[in-house]
């Protein structure tokens, strides 16, 4: 397997300028959403890294996939930001209304933290400068 780990890194830097900008215009389901990626192809770099590859879109079942050990905050964040990965973008996952409906600045900014939160700590693991 060739290793593409620093490919998923700069994917996961590129959504998180989406989600930064998308929080700055008041896109907060967007910014879930966008933070949700970054912590999905962080881990999914890691994975690679370590010379594995796994699909689905679960960062905390990604996670329980990993042969180390992962700190309490980052598997609460992924835990947080798996919760976004449908809702912030489908009106259907809702009875009434459309995820612009739901979310609000205070999600964002947790979701964001959450993204920067997971990719930082995969960066400190690959020792990447992206």
């Amino acid at each position: 397997m060739v290793s593409r780990y620093y490919d998923w890194l700069r994917q996961a830097e590129r959504n998180l300028k989406s989600a930064e900008i998308n929080f700055e215009n008041g896109l907060y389901e967007e910014t879930c959403y966008e933070a949700q990626q970054v912590a999905e192809k962080s881990v999914k770099s890691l994975l690679n890294y370590f010379h594995k590859e796994m699909r689905g879109h679960s960062i905390t079942f990604l996670l329980q996939s990993l042969s180390i050990s992962v700190p309490e905050e980052v598997l609460k964040c992924a835990q947080e930001l798996d919760k976004n990965y449908i809702p912030s973008r489908y009106p259907d996952a809702y009875d009434q209304g459309a995820p612009v409906d739901y979310y609000s600045k205070d999600d964002a900014m947790s979701c964001l933290n959450c993204g920067k939160k997971i990719l930082t700590w995969v960066k400190g693991i690959v020792g990447a400068t992206v």
